[in-house]
């Protein structure tokens, strides 16, 4: 397997895994502990870090076939810049209730946006 889809892979199913720890604890332990709004900041962040955990996926799985694709691993990138500061972001606005940290959100979200444009700019060039 080429480094590069390996890596990504490695980095999809650990985004994955974080995920679904992310969504457990945040169901079981911050229930009785967050306001019903923070919950829901939580609830998103995990829906936006589940996505994307499978969004690197198929991305890893594209450098399979082909490994020398620059557009691919941009998006690769972009996808986890998105989830650290889009879903990061938001899990620290929810422990911390500290309303600033909304304001770097947005840019996971143009993060997100831009990885999905690369993947379908990768796709497009074949």
């Amino acid at each position: 397997m080429n480094p590069a889809a390996r890596r990504m892979l490695t980095l999809a199913a650990l985004a994955g895994a974080v995920a679904v720890m992310t969504g457990a604890f945040g169901a079981h332990a911050l229930k009785a502990s967050l306001t019903p709004d923070l919950l829901v900041v939580w609830q998103t962040a995990v829906q936006y870090h589940f996505w994307h955990a499978l969004a690197l996926g198929l991305i890893g799985v594209l450098m399979l076939h082909r490994p020398d694709s620059r557009a691919l691993r941009t998006a690769g990138w972009l996808m986890m810049l998105g989830l650290l500061l889009f879903s990061g972001s938001l899990y620290a606005l929810s422990l911390t209730g500290v309303r600033g940290l909304g304001a770097v959100t947005p840019l996971g979200g143009l993060a997100f946006i831009g990885g999905w444009l690369m993947l379908a700019w990768a796709v497009w060039r074949r």
